[in-house]
């Protein structure tokens, strides 16, 4: 049995015969999906709305740092997140050199209820700035124009002098971490050390679980690399006390609901009923005296539009009850265009 060829191979057989392209060629040009691997062994601790969560959280972040930087360096920096992904610290570790220097900084939870507890990371968040980026900062510190050499080694080793200057730097870039995390969790970070050689010293768990926060720098001659490790037992302990945050927040807004109603009911609502408009000069209204009927151009028996906050929201008849003026409601109106009528 002959193949039957679809309609888009048709087409693509008709479009290749008109530009004299073979048909195989043009499917070849199709660009191949790429698919990551996921290793089902080792399952995602984080969900993608904890991660996106993360990212609009150092969003944030690099705002306060291009402000502080532009004016801490005189020059213009900008600093985007490039990447947020949760790997093992493994992977992290490996990619660095003997001349790497890290920043562990303590974190510290405070909890908003009365007398709520003080609770301390279990395993210190790492901050790295790569050893290029770090030296034209200092270098623009210190009054040079920032310019990065290029040759600089990969084992290269801080002096005394750059490492006081690198804790000077990191010290405050730390330090405004904490107010990108307010909307969320009560946490602070605090400089503690610095790691000269981390590659010697075991600072966590190969396999253990982190999220690696990677930033892009950009100044006005060059550019570097900013990164945050978020070990997982830190964000355990801070996404527990955002879950409580926002059960406190919901039980709290469902205990004050109905004593907000209860409020609500008893105040008073001023309420206009408009028969009908016209409009007179003011030589009419001047003139006008007891006794003078002035013409709206409706019938006697038209709707009663009932205004409220300067919205039309209902539509009645205008009657009699208890021998005093009433007003009957036949209509409500539900849409903001009826309202607005």
């Amino acid at each position: 049995m002959s193949e039957v060829l679809s309609q888009s191979q048709i087409d693509a057989l008709l479009s290749s015969m008109r530009s004299g392209d073979n048909v195989e060629q043009a499917e070849d040009k199709q660009p191949e999906k790429k698919y990551r691997k996921y290793d089902f062994t080792t399952p995602r601790k984080f969900t993608k709305d904890r991660i996106k969560m993360l990212n609009g959280i150092f969003e944030n972040y690099t705002r306060v740092v291009s402000s502080r930087l532009n004016a801490q360096l005189r020059t213009a920096c900008e600093v985007e997140v490039e990447s947020i992904e949760e790997q093992k610290f493994y992977e992290f570790n490996n990619a660095l050199t003997e001349g790497d220097v890290l920043a562990m900084v303590n974190v510290t939870i405070q909890s908003r209820e009365p007398g709520g507890a003080v609770m301390e990371g279990p395993d210190p968040v790492m901050v790295y700035l790569s050893t290029s980026t770090a030296l034209g900062m200092m270098d623009r510190l210190m009054g040079g124009d920032g310019e990065i050499d290029r040759g600089i080694a990969s084992d290269y080793v801080y002096t005394n002098l750059e490492l006081q200057l690198y804790e000077h730097l990191i010290k405050d870039i730390i330090g405004l971490m904490g107010a990108s995390w307010e909307n969320y969790a009560p946490v602070s970070f605090e400089y503690e050390r610095t790691e000269v050689n981390p590659t010697l010293v075991q600072l966590l768990n190969l396999d253990e679980t982190v999220v690696l926060v990677d930033m892009k720098m950009q100044f006005s001659n060059s550019e570097g690399r900013m990164s945050v490790v978020l070990p997982s037992s830190v964000l355990t302990s801070v996404f527990g006390e955002v879950n409580r945050e926002s059960m406190g927040r919901k039980v709290a807004s469902e205990d004050h609901s109905e004593e907000i109603f209860d409020n609500l009911r008893d105040s008073n609502l001023e309420i206009i009923a408009q028969l009908g408009e016209t409009s007179l000069t003011l030589s009419d209204v001047y003139h006008l005296s007891v006794g003078d009927v002035v013409d709206l151009g409706r019938p006697k028996d038209s709707p009663v539009f009932l205004q409220i906050g300067g919205y039309q929201w209902f539509t009645g008849r205008i009657g009699t009850h208890k021998k005093n003026m009433a007003i009957k409601i036949d209509e409500v109106c539900y849409s903001a265009e009826q309202r607005s009528e």
